[in-house]
């Protein structure tokens, strides 16, 4: 059967089917009745062989072209895909990272051994397939709400001047990944393309699906905004399971623990503890982003070591912000929170 180029459609022309369907495979006899061996010949006219099928000017070509049903990227099947993916709580996670637990002793700026520990674990749950995101804080270097008014300087340039911190902390902490060989990108919320990627969404996606970390610095771009809120915010934008907050402390107490040695660490705690009773946990922007995005959010101390594997893959550590909390009226009424933004 032989059909003339001018009534086809434009994808059939410049698309043509790189390989065969067999009939013997498991697609419908409606699809199998067609043999998709498209090529040119030596006229100006579009062959199509192996059809007993009349095929319309109009119909859809795409059937001729891909057996998207049976093939996955990279030559797996639908069932090996499916058996290659990690069987971990969380695949996609997002870790915030405070600028003062960059600091560690808090001796110097950044500690070298705290982002090396970081990296070291986050590489080995990347290797193992779960895919990971990190937003920085900048605390640990300028805190752009502790200076804003300092001579004469207003919050709008006090907080662009805290993103510059965070982009130095991102700076530090790729390279420090890539010396193990971690592949790391950076994204920035404004351009500053000689050091670093400016944040598109799909890419970032793109970036993580092919096992490389992502980066997020300089916050949401936008002052009055803290670096929490810039997580919560990402953590919504790549579609992430979860976002673990690694600080300072272990996580959410039923009392304050610097007064009362006996305070019991809290495994789980409602958005609505959080917000009503204005917990420390992090500013309410974020904890309200992340109730409205249904975010579950871990609080974890990240100078334990194994606590970074341990929330990324979704072992109980620290405090689980989510929906629901087991506590009791009395421990509501005597909440209290440790965890630092």
């Amino acid at each position: 059967m032989a059909i003339s180029s001018a009534f086809l459609p434009l994808s059939l022309h410049t698309r043509p089917c790189s390989f065969p369907i067999s009939p013997s495979s498991s697609s419908s006899s409606a699809a199998s009745s067609l043999q998709p061996w498209v090529f040119r010949s030596s006229s100006s006219r579009l062959i199509i062989s192996g059809s007993s099928s009349e095929l319309s000017p109009f119909q859809d070509p795409t059937p001729l072209r891909c057996p998207a049903s049976t093939m996955m990227p990279f030559g797996l099947t639908t069932e090996e895909a499916a058996i290659t993916k990690p069987s971990y709580k969380w695949c996609r996670v997002l870790l915030k990272v405070s600028g003062e637990a960059l600091a560690g002793d808090q001796t110097q700026n950044i500690d070298p051994k705290i982002t090396m520990s970081i990296a070291r674990e986050v590489a080995a749950v990347t290797r193992l397939g779960v895919e990971v995101a990190i937003v920085v804080g900048g605390g640990n270097i300028f805190r752009g709400a502790s200076w804003a008014g300092c001579s004469g300087l207003d919050r709008s340039s006090a907080d662009h001047i805290g993103m510059l911190a965070t982009v130095m902390n991102a700076i530090f902490l790729q390279a420090t990944m890539e010396s193990i060989g971690i592949p790391t990108r950076v994204q920035t919320a404004f351009r500053m393309s000689e050091v670093a990627e400016p944040y598109i969404r799909r890419r970032a996606i793109r970036h993580l699906e092919k096992g490389r970390v992502v980066i997020f610095a300089a916050g949401t771009g936008n002052p009055f905004f803290t670096t929490d809120t810039a997580a919560a915010l990402r953590c919504a934008e790549i579609n992430a399971e979860v976002m673990l907050k690694a600080t300072n402390v272990d996580g959410v107490y039923d009392d304050d623990p610097r007064c009362n040695p006996s305070a019991r660490l809290l495994d789980t705690v409602s958005y609505h503890d959080v917000t009503s009773r204005d917990l420390s946990v992090m500013d309410m922007t974020a904890i309200t982003l992340c109730q409205e995005n249904n975010i579950p959010v871990v609080v974890f101390n990240l100078t334990k070591p194994g606590n970074i594997f341990k929330a990324i893959t979704g072992e109980s550590v620290g405090t689980l912000i989510g929906r629901t909390s087991n506590l009791t009226g009395d421990e509501k009424a005597s909440l209290w929170s440790c965890s630092k933004s």
